[in-house]
């Protein structure tokens, strides 16, 4: 059978980060389409696909899904394996799904408010932006802090897994997650030693002076 699946991404990014985790901890074949200036038709596929013209997008066969979350998701239906993605129970399901938000709308989207920032000017950032952007950060580190201290995430690897690992990675380089917050650190810690997730890693070295505050020598 001739596979169609085909993922549009960039190495760096980290939503693209969020699709390509479930592909690799399933060992999904795939094909990945790299967005970018060298890849014009791939750029042309995402602007087609994608109201704003964001990545990722997954296409298989005729079907397109986009935004990182549904593609977890879709995975998880028309190409599951051995990582769940997905809780089986109901309840559980649920929760993974509202931390899953937590991920991306405070911390990712505080990440990058801070980074948009650099991006808008960065030889003078709007201070505002940066520290509004960072405080929020710290408010979501003590909330998730607190979370886990009461709640176990479910198995790697799962929806939440796809979206923590990238939201802790570039977070922790916006704004360290703080010695109040140990379980958040580990979990951090524990993530990028995942085989799925540090491939996504190293894939990305070669694009680090991409980030504008400059990547800290580390990770």
């Amino acid at each position: 059978m001739v596979n169609t699946l085909a993922l549009y991404g960039h190495p760096f990014s980290s939503y693209t980060w969020k699709a390509l985790i479930p592909l690799y901890a399933n060992a999904t074949p795939f094909e990945f389409r790299e967005v970018g200036p060298d890849h014009p038709a791939s750029g042309a596929f995402v602007s087609e696909a994608h109201p704003a013209g964001k990545f990722p997008v997954l296409s298989d066969g005729d079907t397109v899904v986009i935004e990182a979350t549904a593609i977890v998701e879709y995975l998880a239906v028309h190409h599951p394996g051995a990582a769940p993605l997905i809780p089986a129970d109901p309840g559980a399901a649920v929760i993974a799904r509202m931390i899953d938000r937590v991920f991306d709308n405070y911390v990712m989207a505080n990440v990058q408010r801070v980074v948009s920032a650099y991006i808008a000017n960065g030889a003078n950032p709007d201070p505002v932006e940066i520290e509004g952007g960072k405080q929020e950060l710290l408010r979501a580190y003590r909330w998730l802090e607190r979370w886990l201290e009461r709640n176990a995430p479910p198995p790697h690897v799962s929806l939440v897994t796809c979206a923590a690992a990238p939201s802790l990675f570039y977070a922790d380089w916006v704004e360290r997650i703080p010695a109040d917050c140990p379980r958040l650190a580990g979990l951090r810690a524990e993530l990028l030693a995942l085989a799925a997730v540090a491939r996504c890693v190293d894939d990305a070295r070669p694009f680090r002076h991409y980030f504008p505050l400059g990547a800290p020598d580390r990770d």
